[in-house]
């Protein structure tokens, strides 16, 4: 008899003279090795990449569109023994599944809302495979040249009027103030004469005396 050890993230199917017999878990396992042959799958989270599509919206704009798949090996007696090459139809599941979302729905609403998928769709169709699909969600959009222009001179439009309104909200509150500055004045003329002796105090300020004020102030 030999010995087999399945690590945490294995199982390991055992074929007895090319028949399944049983699937093996963590830890370590006694066999016949004349008569046993063994298939290690992985059941670890994988992450799978569906690169850039042409596709048309529901309103005929044709965009590029990718996206990333989380999967798993949920079933691995189904995922060894139900198709050649599972991995690949997979692939293709979610293919479709990106081109049916995009094709369903307008160019505003895709750019709005283009994080999640359809993943229910994906995870009927290969669940026959012992393959779970935990998420599915859109990775990139790019626009046409065209509408890439008009969105951003959109962007630019926006921030433009942004800053304009926050140029005019500055002005009107320091007419405000200065509103205020001239009212207190008024009310107080004392404040006046405080304020001049303040900025006269100043090493940096430059009195300037005016002979008329002098004589006027005399008589």
């Amino acid at each position: 008899m030999a010995k087999i050890t399945v690590m945490e993230w294995q199982r390991v199917l055992a074929f007895h003279d090319g028949r399944f017999e049983r699937l093996l878990g963590p830890g370590r396992h006694r066999y016949n090795p004349r008569r046993t042959t063994h298939v290690t799958v992985d059941v670890r989270p994988q992450l799978l990449q569906v690169p850039g599509q042409e596709v048309l919206t529901r309103d005929g704009v044709s965009v590029r569109v990718s996206a990333t798949a989380s999967w798993l090996v949920s079933d691995p007696v189904a995922f060894t023994n139900g198709v050649a090459k599972p991995v690949p139809v997979l692939y293709a599941a979610l293919q479709e599944g990106l081109r049916a979302k995009v094709g369903q729905v307008e160019l505003e609403s895709l750019i709005s809302d283009r994080a999640t998928l359809d993943v229910e769709a994906v995870r009927a169709e290969v669940a026959p495979l012992g393959i779970e699909v935990t998420d599915f969600r859109m990775r990139d959009l790019m626009l046409p040249g065209e509408l890439r222009r008009a969105a951003m001179d959109a962007v630019v439009a926006r921030e433009r009027g942004k800053a304009v309104l926050e140029e005019a909200r500055a002005e009107a509150a320091a007419l405000r103030s200065l509103a205020n500055t001239a009212r207190l004045l008024e009310e107080h003329p004392a404040l006046l004469q405080l304020r001049t002796l303040q900025v006269a105090a100043e090493r940096s300020t430059t009195l300037v005396i005016d002979p008329r004020v002098q004589r006027s102030a005399a008589e």
